[in-house]
């Protein structure tokens, strides 16, 4: 969570920054595009500053690899991180002490796996990636998803770290849930890939809220909320609070609004908006989306109320504040 190199890429537009963190993390790539010619290159983005996992997708996708594969196992490399208490190993439990995973993956062909309450395996991504191709189902949940995990060969790995549990221990003093929404609490790694032959992927892992109700699931897992990929328009993931982005579809509602004509950036902007519009007075929560188009270019937007944002530009530089667009 200490990482603070920012990939750059040169499809990327602007974005909206919280405070010194990016909200995108992007493959370096070899070519430069100019308006709407897509790259001659593949494509991978993350949320938030996951440089590590992007690297990883970029080095499948270089290598030829599809766009399912790169998303799928760039994703993986944060749910291995133990550092990383919002994802895979060292996920922070649920109030009775359980780490409960999250995922769901998706291709162009509409096809898609999920798991949700995950318990005792590492990769929630691949068992998702399992559903979606062992099984004629779409999601799996609580024992039964562990089940298919250990039926598919799965190692069953206690999640809980030391770390982790010493938190949660000092949490139970006051058992007060107050989760801290800032750039240092990101509960979830969305990532997006485009392949050499133009197909687009897409993957969402998370262990979900810090101290949540036992059996609470956000929009992680929920395909067409935290994450959805159209081969026609795009694919969008989303980040933040996971409630909000449930009740508005909100990756479905992003690539909807690519459809229309849109860039990525505007998609997102439009997408964060109209849920800040239905939350207004709120400062409990933070949202953000990122997106990709099947061209190759890439945008992201995230607000949390209650703190000074400007828009910058790909340079860096500047632009209106945020706050301004939430009072038209």
């Amino acid at each position: 969570m200490h990482r603070r190199k920012f990939l750059k890429n040169s499809t990327l537009g602007s974005v909206a920054i919280l405070g010194t963190a990016p909200l995108i993390s992007c493959a370096e790539t070899e070519t430069k595009t100019a308006g709407n010619i897509r790259p001659d290159g593949p494509v991978a983005i993350c949320t938030w500053d996951f440089g590590n996992a992007t690297d990883k997708a970029w080095s499948v996708l270089r290598a030829g690899g599809t766009a399912l594969d790169a998303a799928e196992q760039g994703v993986m490399v944060e749910e291995a991180d133990p550092e990383n208490q919002t994802v895979g190993l060292g996920g922070r439990p649920d109030r009775d002490g359980f780490v409960t995973l999250d995922a769901c993956i998706m291709d162009s062909q509409s096809n898609c796996g999920a798991v949700m309450g995950l318990e005792g395996y590492v990769h929630a991504v691949s068992v998702a990636r399992r559903v979606m191709e062992k099984t004629p189902h779409v999601i799996l949940v609580g024992d039964g998803a562990s089940q298919f995990a250990s039926e598919q060969g799965f190692s069953r790995t206690d999640l809980l770290t030391a770390k982790s549990r010493k938190e949660w221990v000092e949490w139970k003093k006051t058992s007060e849930y107050a989760p801290v929404i800032n750039i240092e609490n990101h509960d979830t790694i969305g990532m997006l890939t485009l392949d050499a032959n133009g197909d687009l992927a897409g993957a969402c892992t998370t262990s979900g809220m810090a101290y949540k109700l036992r059996g609470r699931v956000g929009d992680s897992p929920v395909i067409g909320a935290g994450l959805y990929v159209d081969p026609e328009v795009g694919a969008a993931t989303a980040t933040g609070m996971g409630e909000e982005v449930v009740r508005t579809v909100g990756s479905f509602l992003i690539v909807e609004l690519m459809r229309q004509g849109k860039s990525p950036e505007e998609a997102c902007r439009e997408g964060v908006l109209r849920i800040m519009k239905k939350n207004a007075g709120r400062t409990d929560f933070q949202i953000g989306f990122i997106a990709l188009n099947t061209l190759g270019e890439t945008g992201g937007y995230c607000i949390q109320p209650g703190f000074s944002y400007r828009q910058y530009d790909s340079k860096g530089h500047r632009n209106t504040p945020v706050e301004s667009y939430l009072k038209s």
